[in-house]
């Protein structure tokens, strides 16, 4: 009989986790992945969310960033970020490709932020690190940066790019090594 209680006990606490998990998920909105990188002048968010429709971005001085977008299955992503600094709205610049969206944050202040957020408690695990776009205060270069969506020099600062494939690949970040190309032709 004992058993038989804790059955039905583990039963209707698995039934009930199951129907919190499941509402979680319906009404409300999930948040995708976002990598994060920084050089002195800009900070650039990569949302990892392929074939997104309905994007929207919102860049405010203070340093507030929102993001919202449909998914391919029409399910609700959206994100709000405080940013370490104040920056330009006008300078906030969005291109959509087939696997992600690319946004390019202009600061007000040229300097390097101590991390992405204005709070010191730690991320939301959803943001991460761009590794492949990092650059250290020290290996900064001199002339502006070339990540995605930075040399669109058209007028209108505010136009986003959506619905293009920026064209990139999984190997634009390879370094090129000239000493093994001559290893492999031997």
């Amino acid at each position: 009989m004992r058993s038989l209680s804790l059955s039905l006990s583990l039963a209707c606490c698995n039934y009930n986790s199951q129907f919190l998990v499941s509402n979680l998920v319906v009404g409300g909105s999930r948040h995708p992945e976002v990598l994060w990188a920084q050089r002195s002048d800009k900070v650039y968010l990569t949302v990892a969310l392929p074939d997104a429709k309905d994007i929207s971005v919102k860049c405010e001085g203070e340093g507030l960033f929102a993001f919202s977008a449909t998914g391919v299955q029409g399910e609700s992503f959206h994100f709000t970020l405080e940013l370490y600094g104040q920056i330009l709205p006008q300078g906030c610049k969005t291109k959509a490709g087939s696997r992600n969206i690319l946004c390019s944050i202009q600061k007000l202040h040229k300097a390097w932020w101590q991390r992405l957020l204005k709070t010191q408690e730690k991320p939301a695990p959803y943001i991460k690190v761009d590794w492949n776009n990092w650059c250290d205060e020290d290996d900064e270069p001199d002339s502006t940066s070339n990540l995605a969506s930075d040399d669109d020099n058209d007028d209108d600062a505010d136009a986003a790019v959506i619905g293009e494939d920026d064209g990139s690949s999984e190997d634009e970040g390879m370094l090129y090594l000239p000493d093994l190309e001559k290893a492999r032709k031997k």
